[in-house]
């Protein structure tokens, strides 16, 4: 899986500096982060949306959508699908609550530090 998001995070970020009057992620780039993050947003609805309907045939194609958006933010970011799974491989075998409570408290340490 990761070879394939990682030749897509390939062609975005070959598009960073792109014709934005001929590629659709030139565009984006172009219009800056808002846009991005908020195209993001929109593609995380309509996957929200999908799954709610039911249809598992829209809820691929929207989560495709969605994921591809991501590799947008990422590269936006400097960021690659790496980051993502070593993050992903890093949580593994942890509950998602103690990892939810170790996230709380290194904020709470990152603050009473300043």
């Amino acid at each position: 899986m990761s070879d394939i998001l990682e030749r897509l995070a390939d062609v975005v970020e070959s598009r960073k500096a792109g014709d934005p009057e001929k590629s659709y992620v030139s565009r984006l780039f172009a219009r800056g982060p808002d846009a991005i993050l908020k195209k993001v947003g929109e593609e995380a609805t309509e996957a929200v949306m999908a799954a709610k309907d039911g249809d598992r045939l829209r809820i691929v194609g929207e989560t495709a959508d969605l994921w591809f958006h991501c590799l947008i933010m990422l590269a936006q970011y400097d960021l690659r699908p790496a980051d993502v799974l070593a993050e992903l491989r890093r949580r593994e075998g942890i509950s998602g609550i103690d990892e939810k409570a170790a996230r709380a408290d290194r904020r709470r340490a990152k603050v009473e530090r300043k």
